[in-house]
């Protein structure tokens, strides 16, 4: 390398042996240069680079170029643009530069009058639109006033669009073909370059100076005696994946009339609902096919190709990548690995890990055009529809009364968490991104919208007033879609998740790449069952607060927390105990052997009591003792900040006995499991909230003590390890000191993430969403992990924790498991594992195995 750039001609004629690089002359002109290798029917054509485009908008035009020839032997040509990237869009095509009054003339004597006054009127209008940029309507005005009974009068239309055309222009049409195509060419470089354009291009991600590559092609008319017409043709469904020819095709036509679904298209392969080019012309019908199976295997992928027909002969335009949703995109990946166009790794790279949710939750049908009442914030993804209810009672009878709901609430607490089950989504007017509401749908599978603040809910009236002052009532039917955040008028049409065998295929070409685990946050043996369906390697955290949540269990909880004695309290554990050990019993068994980490009880103790008087009323009947009491142990145990007073270890070290009582009810589980399976298990205890190691320390120390005295009892040898949550900004930077008292560390990134910017996750979506539109934060922190502030933290914390402990595990258990990028940046930080809400398992397993298929290219 002599450190020279290469340089490339301004234009270069088409060929199988042409160098048409992407970067220089745009994807159209390389892609048909790849059919030309070929040996497919392509026209011929010439490409002009980004750099020349360029000096076209200022009006430099070489003396001569190659296309010179063809336009002065009377060939007409196209004008398509070639982007660099094919997503970034672009002008219209303009088809049949070149067309004057001399070549109407000609076409006259071929076509006859009526085929070729349509013919030039086409052109006239499209070159004074899209090059001369006259009006549209002006010319659309000009077809009305010529049509006739038997339909539009061409010779009188395109009388009037050429004396409209020089009226304006204050010239006649142009005439000279070299002179069409350099305006052409003129307008549309500035198209691209001008403010429009540019909006236009950076809505689709593309840069600032992002370059456009024109092409020239001849014209295959598509219009003649015989034959001829033109066509789109794809040749796998858009929506399953699965071999199926579809598309539709125009006798007597050009470009994308086709797609004009105005015009009555003719099918491609023989159909009941009408005519079709298989049954017209059985020899142009199989070329198409034989060519569409010839572009699979260049570009190692489904193609959907722009094609002409001249007298039976097949030519193609263009091939782009077959349309396709993404759970078409995963069957046609697995596809071409078992015909042997790409290797597993490939296909895998393929798909984007966020898109999965399309293929796990049920899908708005992109056919429905639902009417949008107001707009939240999508907390979890999917769809679904029901009617609207204000309460956890109302949901449980809808769902018992086989209705679908909208549970409706201000904000969501504990004591909804049966209506949340009961419920088909939730909404929410106000929280953030890690609000309860959204945290426990995600778990759930359930679509959730938050912070939807142009809605008010008055839950005593039982309505939601929606922005224009329209008022819902409980039972209105409603859709939500918690991908998008939006809240749609009625039943929606939905599309229902479906798991296939090419979707199974897929995850499991990503389970043998990856090499960093994937667990789920599963807290019920309910959400265990979700986790092993969507192929969890474990769980990563189990809540056990959410075990207390149940009516009959609440109550003893309560009692708990009213007992003044020490031994009143023990009564209470002793009661709540069999119901831990019944529920970890049941997920030991259900995880047969697979690691489980259990998480000490971590709300404050108020999460617990009621917040009305009516139900603090009916706690006082239900317990026996005067309502007084009641409001006084509810303000004895209010906080200022109870997210940040005594909730997690704080709580376990004030009031031991619970952590003693859920440490047994693990160890007498676990041991149930070897009883009956002959395996023993190591399950894994993690203590929330630390901030020092002290705190390990005591909660070790008791927490061994419970172990020794299970095994004297049992008389069995049982093991477990003990580790932390790191939730602090100080748990990590004090991590090498922590370690020594801890076999792992799992971080707790809502939290972490909560701490780090002062920031509350439940009332973050007020302003999040101006925040992130103004830049302040490139993505909702919630959302996907903070890689420069809070994974500064992780990385500090890992480093340090694994410095005297090369050993220690470390996981991250925050929602940001099922985010790719957080993944990502867990697997390049050497985590062992992340740990999701269970349909969000799936998301991270691709996202894993396409950071170990990096970390591979960048070993070699």
């Amino acid at each position: 390398m002599d450190g020279t750039q290469e340089t490339y001609p301004d234009c270069v004629a088409l060929s199988a042996t042409a160098e048409v690089p992407v970067s220089v002359y745009g994807a159209r002109a390389a892609a048909a240069v790849e059919l030309l290798r070929a040996n497919l029917p392509i026209p011929n054509g010439w490409a002009f680079a980004a750099d020349t485009v360029r000096k076209f908008g200022r009006g430099e035009f070489p003396e001569s170029w190659p296309v010179s020839t063809a336009l002065k032997n009377g060939v007409m040509v196209s004008l398509r643009v070639s982007p660099i990237n094919r997503d970034w869009g672009g002008p219209e095509t303009l088809l049949n530069i070149g067309m004057n009054a001399a070549r109407h003339k000609d076409l006259i004597d071929t076509l006859g009058q009526e085929a070729a006054d349509a013919f030039y009127l086409r052109f006239v209008q499209g070159f004074a639109i899209n090059v001369a940029r006259l009006d549209a309507e002006d010319f659309d005005a000009i077809l009305d006033r010529s049509k006739t009974d038997a339909g539009t009068d061409s010779a009188t239309a395109l009388a009037h669009s050429l004396a409209y055309y020089e009226s304006e222009m204050d010239m006649p049409f142009p005439q000279d073909p070299e002179d069409q195509l350099r305006q052409a060419l003129r307008s549309m470089a500035n198209a691209w370059n001008g403010a429009s354009g540019r909006i236009l291009r950076a809505a689709r991600g593309a840069p600032a100076d992002a370059g456009l590559g024109l092409l020239v092609q001849e014209m295959v008319l598509g219009i003649g005696k015989g034959e001829f017409g033109s066509g789109i043709a794809q040749f796998v469904s858009p929506t399953t994946g699965t071999v199926n020819l579809s598309g539709r095709y125009l006798g007597q036509s050009q470009g994308r009339d086709a797609m004009d679904t105005t015009k009555t298209a003719q099918y491609l392969a023989q159909d009941k609902r009408g005519p079709s080019l298989e049954e017209a012309c059985p020899e142009s019908f199989m070329l198409l096919q034989r060519y569409g199976a010839q572009v699979r295997e260049i570009y190692r992928d489904e193609m959907q190709v722009e094609f002409t027909v001249e007298d039976g002969q097949v030519w193609l335009l263009d091939a782009t990548p077959a349309e396709r949703n993404v759970r078409a995109a995963i069957a046609i990946a697995v596809n071409l690995v078992e015909l042997g166009l790409i290797s597993r790794d490939q296909a895998l790279a393929r798909v984007a890990p966020r898109n999965l949710s399309e293929v796990l939750h049920a899908q708005i049908d992109p056919k429905a055009a639902p009417k949008q009442l107001a707009m939240g914030i999508g907390a979890s993804p999917g769809a679904a529809s029901g009617k609207i209810v204000f309460s956890s009672p109302a949901a449980v009878a809808a769902q018992a009364r086989g209705e679908a709901s909208i549970l409706v609430r201000v904000e969501t607490s504990p004591d909804d968490i049966r209506g949340m089950h009961s419920a088909n989504a939730i909404l929410t007017e106000r929280g953030g991104i890690n609000s309860h509401a959204a945290v426990v749908a995600r778990t759930l599978g359930l679509p959730c919208v938050v912070s939807a603040e142009d809605i008010s809910v008055d839950k005593r009236s039982k309505t939601i007033t929606l922005p224009d002052g329209q008022t819902l009532k409980e039972g209105t039917v409603i859709t939500l879609d918690g991908s998008t955040g939006q809240i749609f008028w009625g039943a929606a049409g939905l599309v229902e998740p479906k798991f296939d065998g090419p979707f199974r295929q897929f995850l499991a070409w990503a389970d043998e790449v990856r090499e960093m685990g994937v667990r789920c946050n599963a807290d019920t043996p309910q959400d265990v069952r979700m986790a092993l369906a969507f192929g969890s390697d474990g769980i990563g955290l189990v809540r056990t607060e959410h075990m207390f949540y149940d009516p009959g269990r609440l109550t003893v909880m309560r009692e708990l927390i009213f007992a003044d004695k020490a031994e009143d309290r023990i009564d209470a554990l002793n009661l709540l105990l069999p119901m831990q050990r019944g529920d970890f019993q049941e997920i030991f068994a259900l995880m047969n052997g697979a690691q489980v980490c259990i998480r000490l009880l971590d709300p404050p103790l108020h999460e617990f009591l009621p917040t009305t008087r009516a139900q603090q009323k009916a706690l006082a009947d239900a317990m026996g003792i005067p309502s007084s009491k009641v409001s006084a142990r509810i303000e004895e145990l209010s906080e200022f900040n109870p997210m940040l007073g005594m909730r997690g270890v704080r709580l376990g070290i004030t009031v031991p006995e619970i952590y003693d009582m859920q440490a047994r009810a693990i160890f007498e589980a676990a041991l149930e499991f070897t009883n009956a399976t002959g395996r023993s298990i190591t399950p894994e205890i993690m203590v929330p909230l630390v901030s020092a190691n002290h705190e390990v320390e005591l909660v070790k120390s008791r927490i061994d003590a419970i172990a020794s005295a299970v095994q004297s009892e049992r008389g069995v040898a049982l093991d477990y390890k003990l580790g932390v949550m790191v939730e602090t900004p100080r748990a990590a930077l004090r991590a090498r000191d922590i370690a020594r008292s801890c076999e792992f560390m799992s971080f707790g990134t809502n939290d972490l993430t909560q701490m780090t910017y002062g920031l509350s996750r439940d009332d973050a979506g007020r302003f999040m969403r101006e925040y992130v539109n103004l830049n302040v934060f490139p993505e909702d922190p919630f959302r996907s992990l903070d890689v420069d502030g809070v994974g500064e933290l992780l990385l500090m914390a890992a480093e340090r924790g694994r410095a005297d402990k090369p050993d220690l595990l470390l996981g991250l258990c925050g929602e940001h498991g099922g985010d790719p990028e957080s993944v990502k940046f867990c697997a390049e930080a050497g985590f062992d594992y992340v740990s999701c809400s269970p349909f969000s398992t799936p998301i991270a397993r691709l996202a894993a195995a396409q950071a170990q298929l990096l970390k591979n290219v960048a070993k070699k």
